[in-house]
């Protein structure tokens, strides 16, 4: 009993608490049986969600959640020490340690390789890799980590811009520092979107750690239509597409017809499309049900009239980021036309490589870059598709949609010999017959992509009355479309673990 207890509570590296394992769902149960206890009194909420945040995280992520804590005290102190200072010079002079700090956290474990790769190709040197905090900690703990490789901690590139946006906006007078040290601590790790995102800002989150517990009947349901919502994209479409379509494509394109990468590239759109905001879905609803309220990270992105309108839609709480911390200070639109080019696309070149350390997000972010920039200026010129009758509607979003299966290409493939074959393929080797032997061999693959697509296309009113339908039905209706959803997944989900694309991120 002792050893099966202590086998759950240890971290175990393949097997990371995800929100797809019903494992996830027992340990939400058991939090909630401890948190029936405590809701009614604040102080005592936000400590034991916190530390339900931590062993999550240590779940998840291991003994990378001392990092975790390392980033809460840094910019909780910062916080406090730029409100405390009476001149702007030292206010400036903690916002720069902040950051810097941050970004060399951030940058030590995501982009190491990265610049020695760098570095050896242009002084052909052979300088080797050495994870100097893992020899530290084996010295110090003796323990037994691998000082030969750098792992990426799981969620890193979240809460590192989120912590960051607190001392911004402290420096800005935006918000007042958090008092306590908890609270603070509390906002930093929350579970729900602690590994994923969305990534929510001081101004939003620390105001709720004060109010008083409030659910009502209609946002349980509310919560429980995200959650059903968010594991059916993400487990019957996103996971199904990848197991059984788009990895064979992007594993070994050549094997295919131009029609058959062509459709993997839109299988990829889909898939990273549920993955995503299916994980955002559940998260939001389970803050719900504790009483918090996250923002929105994704409205129908597909549905897309230009690269401008996509980025309102798709990713909302990184393009936020981007666009306030990044694009406004660098200057913005403020500065004339070429300026602002310039600012685009140092901001979407950022935005790619804060994805990854690797040529191919930096150009997937240049895309997007090109993309914004001609649009500003054909909307300068006057030269815009009207999108006010059906039909111009329609070809912008056509338009719009394949610039980012372009990109997406460049995002998913392996390498850039990868896209060079897939692209090939689809513009010399289509073989459009192809088609009708592919939809009467996988008949499912075609069915749960169409089916990702049209629901996604579907009228943003009908969608809204789904939902209202669902908040507003009788207990009996929710619980037999719940046993008709856990059916379902259960029936189609892979065997093997698909952990969410976003937490290699």
């Amino acid at each position: 009993m002792k050893e099966w207890i202590l086998d759950i509570l240890s971290y175990h590296e393949n097997e990371p608490l995800l929100f797809t394992q019903l494992y996830f769902w027992i340990f939400l149960g058991i939090v909630f049986i401890g948190f029936s206890f405590l809701y009614k009194k604040n102080t005592l909420r936000n400590t034991y969600l916190f530390i339900v945040s931590l062993f999550f995280y240590y779940k998840s992520g291991g003994y990378f959640f001392s990092l975790l804590i390392f980033s809460t005290i840094v910019d909780y102190t910062v916080g406090q020490l730029i409100y405390k200072a009476q001149h702007k010079t030292a206010k400036k002079f903690w916002l720069t340690l902040s950051i810097v700090t941050n970004l060399l956290v951030l940058g030590y474990f995501k982009y190491t390789y990265f610049l020695v790769d760098l570095i050896n190709q242009m002084l052909q040197t052979e300088y080797q890799i050495t994870n100097v905090l893992a020899n530290i900690t084996n010295q110090i703990f003796d323990t037994s980590f691998d000082v030969n490789r750098i792992i990426l901690p799981v969620g890193i590139s979240f809460y590192t811009f989120q912590t960051m946006s607190y001392t911004i906006d402290v420096y800005r007078n935006k918000i007042r520092p958090v008092k306590n040290m908890v609270d603070f601590a509390f906002y930093v790790t929350f579970f729900p979107q602690l590994v994923a995102g969305p990534i929510v800002r001081a101004a939003e989150f620390v105001p709720q750690l004060f109010l008083k517990y409030q659910l009502t009947k209609e946002e349980f349901s509310y919560a429980l239509f995200l959650i059903l919502n968010g594991l059916m994209k993400k487990m019957v479409i996103s996971d199904y597409l990848s197991i059984n379509f788009v990895d064979r494509i992007f594993e070994n394109p050549i094997a295919y017809s131009g029609v058959e990468n062509l459709l993997g590239i839109y299988g990829y759109a889909i898939q990273i499309y549920c993955d995503f905001s299916g994980y955002t879905d559940i998260a939001i609803g389970v803050a719900l049900l504790f009483g918090f309220r996250l923002p929105i990270n994704f409205n129908s992105p597909y549905k897309a009239t230009n690269i401008s309108d996509f980025w309102r839609r798709w990713h909302i709480s990184l393009s936020s980021w981007l666009r306030d911390y990044l694009y406004i200070p660098l200057g913005g639109n403020r500065k004339g036309k070429i300026r602002q080019y310039l600012n685009l696309m140092i901001t979407m070149l950022l935005g790619g490589l804060w994805h990854g350390a690797n040529l191919k997000f930096m150009i997937w972010g240049g895309i997007h870059g090109i993309a914004l920039m001609t649009h500003k200026f054909f909307r300068a010129v006057h030269l815009q598709i009207p999108s006010s009758n059906r039909i111009g509607r329609m070809i912008s979003i056509f338009i719009t949609f394949h610039v980012v299966c372009f990109a997406w290409l460049f995002f998913r493939a392996p390498d850039l010999d990868s896209v060079s074959i897939m692209l090939s393929n689809i513009l010399f080797y289509f073989q459009s017959h192809v088609i009708v032997d592919f939809v009467k061999s996988y008949p499912m693959i075609i069915i749960i992509l169409l089916a990702g697509y049209i629901i996604h296309w579907l009228p943003y009113s009908f969608k809204e009355w789904c939902r209202g339908w669902f908040i507003k039905s009788p207990l009996w209706v929710k619980f037999s479309i719940t046993i008709a959803a856990v059916t379902i997944i259960y029936q189609i989900k892979s065997s093997a673990i698909q952990p969410f694309i976003y937490f290699q991120f």
